[in-house]
Parts: C-alpha cells; structure tokens; sequence
C-alpha cells in the first residue's frame, strides 16, 4: 500500500488572502447589503408629479424598515397619512409597466399618501373629501381634478395623490386605484438633496 503523498500547507501569502477576503465580504458588502435591504437606502426623483413639493433630481432616504416591521407583524407607525411613499403600481393597471431598451418593467412612483386602510375618498368640486370632509392640502398646485364618487381603501391598501394637480401631470389612484403595501418599498419623507429637510406634511 502506497502512503498518500503530504499535502503542502497552504502559504502565508494564500492565508492572508483568504483572510481579507472575508473581512471584506463580512465586514464591508454583508453590512450594506443588510442596511440597504432592511434599513434605508436612496431615491432619485424623476418626473413631476409631485411639483411643487419634489423636482427632478430630488434625493430622498427612502426607509425601508417599516415595511419590514409591517411585514413581520411587528408594531410600527406606517403608513401614515401625509407620508411620501416609493411604490409600484398595481401589475393589472394600464400605466404599472415601461420600457428601456426594450425591456418591460415595473417602475418605482412617489406619491402622497391621503387615505389609509377604511377610509373613505371622494373628490368633489376639485377638491379632495376623506372620510366626509374637505382635506386640506397646502402642499397641492391647483389644477383641474375630476370629480369622483367616494370609495372605501381596502385592508392593506393605501389611496395615493401627487402633489402636482394640473391635468394630466400625475397618474396615481385617480387612475389605478389603491396600492397594495405589498407593492411599496417605504415612505421617504427626507430630502438629502438639494435642500435638506422633511417634505412630508
């Protein structure tokens, strides 16, 4: 019977690598995968929508671990009322989906958030009714709203408005209805950028 040959002990130098490999994987990419999957994580505006709140080139911090602590069952202020969420649209609506470079996908909106799960929404007069009384929206541009009968936000769904009330300037739940919170990614009420500060009311 032939003995097995010895196996050579790995080199210092192969050591070392193997080690700062896993420093970097364990120390450096595990954390901010961690922080921007559970945590929080940056938003760039793009549109109008929300003018005169929100521009194009906006940077919010979208926080994303309310909708986790929602998820898990865990007690949470989200969502809120006033609250800019980052969502997609529904998938069986006619705007949920885009193209780029010949790819279909589903986008990312920002809106406001004006009705909560068994509230009532109803636009009369141009102006927005929840729960049998006008809402007042200093933050909204004047512009032409079409009316609408009052609807009732389902469990788990959120009623969302942009800012930008002109004709035509924002597709939201006029257009497709309530959002499931299965489709949000979380609320982003802090500009980073350029002005600093809360843009939530």
């Amino acid at each position: 019977m032939t003995p097995a040959p010895p196996t050579s002990p790995q080199s210092p130098t192969a050591h070392r690598t193997d080690s700062a490999w896993r420093r970097w994987v364990l120390g450096g990419l595990l954390p901010a995968y961690l922080i921007t999957t559970f945590g929080a994580t940056l938003a760039r505006v793009d549109g109008d929508s929300m003018n005169d709140t929100l521009r194009t080139g906006d940077v919010l911090v979208l926080l994303k671990y309310p909708r986790w602590l929602r998820a898990w069952g865990l007690p949470g202020a989200y969502p809120r009322r006033g609250d800019l969420l980052i969502f997609k649209a529904p998938p069986d609506s006619d705007y949920a989906f885009s193209s780029r470079l010949g790819l279909r996908y589903r986008p990312y909106n920002v809106k406001r958030i004006l009705g909560l799960p068994g509230d009532t929404v109803a636009i009369r007069d141009g102006q927005v009714i929840l729960n049998g009384r006008p809402l007042a929206e200093s933050y909204a541009s004047e512009g032409f709203v079409a009316d609408q009968p009052a609807q009732t936000v389902p469990p788990g769904k959120v009623w969302v408005m942009g800012d930008n009330r002109r004709l035509g300037a924002s597709l939201d739940s006029r257009a497709y209805g309530p959002v499931d919170l299965r489709d949000a990614a979380g609320p982003a009420d802090l500009r980073l950028w350029p002005r600093p500060g809360l843009v939530a009311r």
